[in-house]
């Protein structure tokens, strides 16, 4: 392949590079928002073209969100001691959504609690044995009553390893 060929490939696959992350998170959020709008936008919209004679782009995405803060409202103030939780138990005992119930919650339990364990930074530990070493990240620093016991500062490490690679 001669030179011009060369740096044209070169400039295309950059250029794919930097185009194309961008275009495929736009294509996913129009998606995501198409979606969410057409959950409660479709009825609302319908109504408003037949007696109104005219819709509202993104009203369902409006009120998807309304909802969602409303029932996190009623959650924290009036029924999230027993009601949600009563619920939970009913929906987790339906057949095929007790195998998808459980995993998808623990997924959004991860992304959306405060307390989980960031990796902090990167690190290497003399693991598994002595002249050894793994990599490891640092999740949080150590339990305040065990360095006060050993009289060292500790950290917690996560070790990658078989089979969680």
């Amino acid at each position: 392949m001669n030179k011009i060929g060369i740096q044209f490939r070169r400039y295309f696959f950059t250029g794919l590079a930097l185009i194309m992350p961008v275009v495929v998170t736009l294509y996913v959020l129009i998606a995501l928002f198409r979606f969410v709008d057409n959950i409660l936008g479709r009825f609302i919209n319908f109504y408003l073209q037949e007696a109104l004679g005219f819709y509202i782009p993104g009203i369902g995405f409006i009120l998807f969100f309304l909802v969602i803060i409303f029932t996190g409202f009623l959650a924290v103030h009036f029924f999230g001691r027993n009601v949600f939780p009563a619920l939970e138990r009913w929906f987790s005992r339906l057949p095929f959504i007790r195998q998808v119930y459980p995993s998808v919650k623990k997924i959004f339990n991860f992304v959306f609690t405060q307390d989980r364990a960031i990796f902090k930074k990167v690190v290497m530990v003399e693991y598994p044995r002595k002249g050894i070493y793994s990599l490891g990240f640092v999740v949080n620093d150590g339990l305040k009553e065990l360095q006060d016991v050993i009289g060292e500062e500790m950290v917690n490490v996560f070790i990658p390893s078989t089979p969680v690679p």
